[in-house]
């Protein structure tokens, strides 16, 4: 082993790896941790230390392509191994950069376990702090595997990740589809600016609460969408700071994002049209998500029905699971199973309102108008135009959110322009929510 002088320790600190994660966080906070660790003849391919982002303890690492390409190596391994070590022993959040031309093959056998000891690690710490991995460079193989166990992965627009070796399907696009990438960025400095932007939203760990910001202006919130424009919805609820919308390429009959109301952080969720599989999965994780760090989640609900029952179980699992403070708009259609999973007991919603105009039913409108008053239909003599008004009677008669207020399926009904002032309210009142579950391992969620 060389001798280490200062002479090779200010062109490791001139290294991209190292660049990085000093422009992540706080300027003058970076501590290095093992900065004189080697891994053969030369320093190990990561840097590693902790720092703060707005005054949050955050531990990270990464990866120097500039150092034998970023491989991976036993030495590499036992670094990020101990930034995980510190951060279960601290509830500090873990920040991953990634740029690896993949794995030492020299090492044989070690490389293998130095692998399977990271992913061990971090999946072990999944739901403890929160990890945020962002992508830079390549990010191949077993190593995807490793970034995309966090709770949100970043990429910028040249970063490549996949879990084939040959390289394929590796781009962006490709991860945004399949729902792995969280945020797709233009550019480094975007990545690195969003992954601060997260930290500054999130609980430094699952003990902590939620952070609050310091509202010293009163709050001048958008005008409220249409029930169909979750966007616009989101929007009008958020501060003015606005929110993070997350996956948005897919599942978008879903869609997810954090956002601060009244300064604190809340997840948003909206459901639109029929849910297919990948708007459940998206959703689902979110809301496990959110439940982990004791986030309140708010769901504004305009669907009619889910196209995969296995979808459709896991998503309502993840929310009848879910002890964190939710509640639920009604914004739309909210028609049978999906008024249950999503709005109802089935859903375990502390609170649940719904605007004036929405249609809340135990099936279709429609299929149960039909199926109740067939015989006002007998005799017609335009059936077409008698099944029409048949069918509005019925919506408006039978399925309105007066009804299912006096019926309790709903707390409330409210107009649109004052769900905001109502969902602060709740909020303040669930804050001190406390849930005490059956003790056992863990239930067995439709995957």
């Amino acid at each position: 082993m060389g001798n280490v002088s200062a002479e090779s320790r200010s062109e490791i600190q001139a290294t991209k790896g190292y660049r990085r994660i000093v422009d992540l966080l706080d300027e003058g906070t970076f501590n290095e941790i093992d900065g004189l660790a080697r891994s053969g003849d030369g320093f190990a391919e990561v840097v590693t230390g902790y720092g703060m982002i707005d005054d949050c303890p955050v531990y990270a690492f990464s990866q120097n392509s500039d150092v034998c390409g970023g491989a991976m190596s036993k030495a590499q391994a036992n670094k990020i191994k101990k930034i995980y070590a510190l951060a279960v022993k601290t509830g500090a959040p873990v920040i991953g950069i990634y740029d690896s031309a993949g794995g030492k093959l020299a090492e044989g056998a070690d490389i293998l376990a130095a692998y399977g000891d990271i992913l061990r690690d971090s999946n072990n710490l999944s739901g403890v702090v929160p990890q945020i991995s962002v992508i830079l460079g390549p990010c191949v193989g077993t190593l995807a595997m490793v970034a995309s166990a966090a709770d949100f992965l970043i990429m910028d627009k040249k970063a490549e990740l996949t879990i084939h070796t040959d390289g394929s399907e590796a781009s962006v696009e490709c991860a945004s589809k399949a729902g792995i990438c969280s945020l797709a960025v233009e550019n480094e400095s975007e990545a690195l600016a969003m992954a601060r932007d997260l930290i500054s939203l999130l609980p430094s760990n699952n003990l902590s609460g939620v952070p609050v910001a310091d509202l010293s202006a009163p709050v001048v919130p958008a005008a409220m969408g249409a029930a169909d424009d979750m966007a616009a919805v989101f929007g009008a609820v958020a501060d003015e700071g606005g929110y993070w919308e997350l996956y948005p390429s897919y599942g978008t009959a879903a869609m997810v994002a954090l956002a601060q109301v009244s300064g604190a952080t809340v997840g948003l969720v909206g459901f639109n049209g029929v849910l297919d599989s990948a708007s459940c999965s998206k959703g689902a994780r979110f809301v496990r998500f959110c439940d982990a760090f004791s986030i309140p989640v708010v769901s504004f609900v305009n669907a009619s029905e889910f196209a995969s029952l296995r979808e459709a179980v896991k998503l309502s699992t993840s929310y009848a699971e879910a002890t964190t403070a939710k509640i639920t708009v009604i914004t739309g259609s909210a028609y049978g199973p999906v008024y249950i999973a999503l709005a109802g007991r089935g859903a375990n919603a502390d609170y649940t309102m719904a605007w004036s105009d929405a249609v809340v039913s135990a099936m279709a409108p429609a299929a149960a108008a039909l199926f109740l008053e067939s015989e006002a239909l007998k005799g017609a003599e335009n059936p077409v135009e008698a099944r029409k008004k048949l069918i509005a009677d019925y919506t408006a008669q039978e399925a309105n959110a007066l009804k299912a207020a006096a019926q309790g399926a709903i707390e409330d009904v409210i107009q649109p322009e004052e769900t905001r002032s109502r969902l602060i309210a709740n909020l303040a009142m669930l804050s001190s929510k406390r849930v005490t579950t059956l003790p056992k391992k863990h239930g067995n969620i439709q995957l």
